[in-house]
């Protein structure tokens, strides 16, 4: 098998086509034909499956070391088909700092379906274990949360999901496969938002699933089929695109991230910062036995009394908007943006204060990224 960087650059040979094109066409037909009525045709209808998105969902089901991949219409489509595997009554521990669209979707629908959820601290194993009921089915958590960056052990959840006879389901979008593969350290279910660093680019909202199992595919494609929330050929062309240049763009994004950091550990108007490549916390020794990086989010704390507001609205290159993992940096105040479905005791429980930044570190010149987070600072 080829290297990882190769298989990222030329994914699965199709072979679908005879135009010697170097790309998957965009197949963008609704319907297919049947020679006659009782052929066995591999493509009937587009919801049940199209060339172009199978292309992408083989791709990530390669990358990822599962036997199968999904494309969704968008990372919470995903994870509403992931949950759907479930039956009222059964119970799921979860992560307590899960990404706040998630938690809505776990408190505002599926608690309405008798889906039941404990959210716990998932780095501390005896939480976990204290968190596991006679009906509890999986553990679901971000390997780094969000946004604090807290790193969880995916052999220690495997771990004791196997001893449980659990799933282990993991939200691998931080990361990427190119900085961690969840499955091969003993996950059941990888879910990415591709609308990151999958996509890249800020142009295209996707998810992907990749499953373990035939059994655990099976279960995952009759909700995306049955549901129909399927990524489009047009979108799934561009994620496949953008994979391309997985590699080089996150090594790029690593490079710019250490150098922020060891900037704002220089700068007195900071008094917390959150990433897992700080030496000397668990964080760190989890992400360097389990990830090949710290990935591009960092985020951090300013001192009290300072105006975090006014300082995210004063810098002029990095752009004030939610999402992350895009070419472009971006810049946000979770409490006020991607965590405000959480009440103030909900985001104070698991550290989220109106001091705290989250940056999310994109492929500039270091130089300029660095700058203009000075001058921010300055004006403070």
């Amino acid at each position: 098998m080829a290297e990882f960087d190769t298989q990222l650059v030329h994914g699965t040979p199709q072979h679908d086509n005879d135009t010697g094109a170097v790309n998957v066409p965009i197949y963008a037909s609704s319907t297919y034909i049947f020679p006659t009525v009782d052929s066995q045709v591999k493509w009937d209808y587009a919801r049940s499956g199209n060339p172009t998105r199978n292309y992408l969902e083989d791709q990530i089901a390669t990358l990822e070391g599962g036997v199968k991949g999904f494309a969704f219409s968008s990372g919470l489509a995903a994870i509403h088909a992931t949950l759907a595997i479930f039956s009222p009554g059964d119970h799921i521990v979860i992560g307590n700092t899960v990404y706040g669209g998630t938690f809505r979707l776990i408190t505002q629908f599926f608690k309405r379906w008798q889906l039941e959820f404990t959210a716990v601290d998932t780095q501390d194993t005896k939480a976990v274990e204290a968190a596991i009921q006679p009906n509890t089915k999986a553990i679901y958590f971000e390997t780094f949360t969000n946004p604090l960056l807290k790193v969880t052990s995916v052999k220690a959840i495997a771990a004791i999901a196997k001893a449980h006879n659990l799933l282990t389901i993991v939200d691998n979008t931080f990361l990427t496969p190119y900085l961690q593969r969840p499955l091969t350290l003993g996950a059941d279910i990888v879910v990415h938002s591709a609308t990151k660093y999958l996509g890249g680019h800020s142009d295209v909202v996707a998810g992907l699933v990749v499953a373990k199992t035939q059994a655990l595919a099976d279960r995952i494609y009759f909700n995306q089929n049955g549901i129909g929330s399927i990524l489009s050929p047009e979108n799934a062309a561009q994620i496949r695109r953008g994979i391309q240049t997985l590699a080089v763009r996150l090594d790029r994004h690593l490079s710019n991230a250490a150098k922020i950091v060891a900037f704002l550990q220089e700068r007195d108007e900071v008094s917390k910062i959150y990433y897992p490549g700080v030496p000397g916390s668990k964080d760190y020794d989890i992400a360097k036995a389990e990830t090949n990086g710290f990935g591009g989010i960092i985020s951090f704390e300013l001192k009290a009394g300072l105006d975090a507001k006014k300082f995210v609205e004063s810098l002029s290159l990095i752009q004030l908007a939610v999402s992350l993992g895009a070419v472009e940096s971006l810049i946000e105040l979770p409490y006020k943006m991607t965590h405000a479905e959480l009440s103030d005791a909900q985001q104070l429980a698991v550290g989220i204060t109106h001091q705290l930044v989250r940056l999310s570190v994109g492929i500039e010149d270091p130089r300029d990224l660095i700058g203009d987070l000075k001058q921010g600072l300055d004006q403070l």
